[in-house]
């Protein structure tokens, strides 16, 4: 009896051994959780969820999460932590996407807390602070599920660039095992490789062309803005070594010279779409230098730096807000210049800049198609623009998730952090002013901003 019942006794210990050793480890057993375990996380997929933050956001909820990222491929990270010692507030986001190393859009639900930061060239940190206080006002939803929902909705309406490749596209308790999945793409691989290459020959063909197709409308627009610009350099009766002409001045002047080089090599240069928003940057630089050199030679104040005339940029930076009303639009203020102010004011039409919609036809600029909205970036960076555009088509267009990808990214501005794209993998090499400032904060506390990076 005792013969019979040994092995017995020792088969089942064994299978509870074996049984153990293949169970997930808890998350209680599991070692402590650091910054880079998040990154190397975030390499894979696009939201991590630490072990000791996991009763803020399910598992279901982590994936829909995953997927509304991947389905708009965009560069947008998420990162759900506990409120430790092990995920120090201070220069969280800074750290984070260095260790992680993909140029995107980041943010961080840090215990009660949120946070988020970007690659100026993804999205603008003026961008970045309002989509950031939007999702922490008192108002608000502030359920980590809820909030992290908010904020990818509109981030990856705006962010620029596609989804880095190394994303798995989907969530890692979605099921099923590595070898399922490879006997699965293998599969795929053998039957359908050849018409799947073809697709994607084709695809990107068409895309090319498209792009061709929009960058030749722009640039006509482009060489009117340049040629306006240079015909001003010309009509300008300043000289470096006049009577009274100081450094300053100089300067000033240089400057304009340099952004009127400067937008003709961009120009030419142009590839894409997208290409022509630095272009318009910079003659928007050169037309506020000029209006500096104008000021100190008139012995007036330096005038604050502003945005261009809403109604034509090449009328030079605006001088005050107004209440405008677009056709079958709502009423919003914009920038405008004091001849176009004065028109206003009296009841007239302003100025308008208009561009061919086809057929000989011209529309003012922001009644016309999307291939425009690199150009008007250029001229309006920072975030400015979505909020001028609201209720125009071009507005409605710039604000669908399909811009990104067919004109160059709804950043509407951007800049620094060297060349790389959103999605790319860039390492530590990238421009820290977009992940220095803010706090987290309470998630619920009206999402000020504490300027040090603290919880």
């Amino acid at each position: 009896m005792r013969k019979r019942l040994f092995p017995t006794l020792l088969a089942g210990l064994l299978l509870i051994f074996a049984a153990l050793a293949l169970a997930p480890v808890s998350a209680a057993a599991a070692p402590a959780a650091t910054i880079n375990d998040a990154a190397q996380a975030l390499r894979k997929d696009p939201v991590y969820v630490d072990p000791g933050a996991r009763d803020q956001l399910s598992a279901a909820q982590e994936k829909a999460l995953e997927k509304k990222i991947t389905d708009a491929d965009k560069p947008v990270l998420v990162a759900v932590l506990p409120a430790t010692s092990a995920f120090p507030a201070k220069d969280l986001l800074k750290t984070l996407r260095a260790d992680t190393g993909i140029t995107g859009v980041y943010a961080i639900r840090l215990g009660n807390g949120f946070n988020a930061g970007a690659d100026p060239q993804v999205m603008p940190a003026r961008a970045v602070v309002n989509l950031t206080d939007a999702v922490k006002t008192p108002a608000a939803d502030t359920g980590t599920a809820a909030q992290l929902n908010a904020f990818v909705d509109r981030a990856v309406e705006q962010a620029r660039g596609r989804a880095p490749a190394s994303w798995s596209g989907g969530s890692a308790d979605s099921g099923g095992s590595p070898s399922t999945g490879l006997i699965a793409l293998g599969a795929i691989v053998v039957v359908g490789g050849a018409g799947a290459y073809a697709v994607v020959r084709r695809n990107r063909r068409r895309k090319e062309e498209e792009e061709r197709a929009a960058l030749d409308k722009l640039r006509v627009v482009v060489d009117e803005d340049i040629t306006a610009y240079g015909e001003t350099l010309e009509r300008l009766d300043f000289h470096p070594a006049e009577k009274g002409a100081d450094d300053a001045m100089r300067a000033d002047y240089e400057r304009a010279l340099d952004s009127y080089e400067s937008a003709k090599t961009k120009m030419e240069h142009a590839q894409r779409p997208s290409d022509v928003r630095p272009v318009t940057q910079s003659l928007e630089d050169g037309r506020y230098s000029l209006a500096v050199l104008e000021a100190r030679r008139t012995g007036k104040p330096v005038p604050a730096r502003r945005p261009p005339c809403f109604f034509d940029p090449r009328h030079g930076p605006s001088v005050a807000d107004v209440l405008w009303t677009p056709s079958g639009g709502a009423a919003r203020e914009v920038p405008v210049c004091g001849a176009d102010e004065v028109r206003l004011r009296e009841g007239e039409d302003p100025m308008s800049r208009t561009v061919d919609v086809g057929d000989g036809r011209r529309r003012p600029y922001w009644e016309a198609g999307p291939a425009y909205g690199p150009w008007a970036g250029g001229y309006f960076g920072g975030g400015l623009l979505p909020g001028l555009l609201v209720g125009t088509m071009l507005g409605s267009m710039l604000a669908t998730p399909a811009y990104a990808g067919e004109y160059g990214g709804g950043d509407f501005g951007g800049g620094g952090g060297g060349d790389w794209s959103g999605g790319d993998f860039s390492g530590s090499d990238f421009d820290s002013s977009g992940f220095g400032g803010g706090g987290f904060g309470d998630g619920g506390g009206g999402g000020g901003f504490d300027g040090g990076g603290g919880f």
